[in-house]
């Protein structure tokens, strides 16, 4: 008998300022992004940095909108409305999809 290994949970923060057009799309396209590439093994984190500045501040968000991968560590992030699914996948390292860059530049 096989024995199966779960899969890991990607957990994710998406830092956004209010219900702005751009936050909103930076929203619906985290939650498709994980939708495809982890369904049924992710969490996302939406945290408005005007509401939670200490963690805005304490993650060193200077941009918004800007998610982070926050397990399985190491951590990545990305910074925009995240409309090029590939690409952003690619990014946070997701399964499945080839990394853009060299291995050392994760956090």
């Amino acid at each position: 008998m096989a024995v199966s290994t779960p899969m890991a949970i990607y957990s994710f923060r998406l830092y956004v300022v209010g219900q702005t057009p751009r936050s909103l799309t930076a929203m619906s396209n985290l939650r498709a992004l994980c939708d495809t590439y982890l369904p049924g093994c992710h969490e996302i984190e939406v945290i408005d940095a005007a509401e939670r500045p200490d963690l805005a501040e304490e993650e060193r968000i200077l941009a918004i909108p800007t998610v982070i991968r926050v397990t399985p560590r190491p951590r990545f992030r990305v910074i925009g409305d995240l409309s090029d699914q590939g690409r952003v996948a690619g990014f946070l390292d997701l399964p499945g999809v080839g990394r853009p860059f060299p291995r050392g530049r994760a956090q």
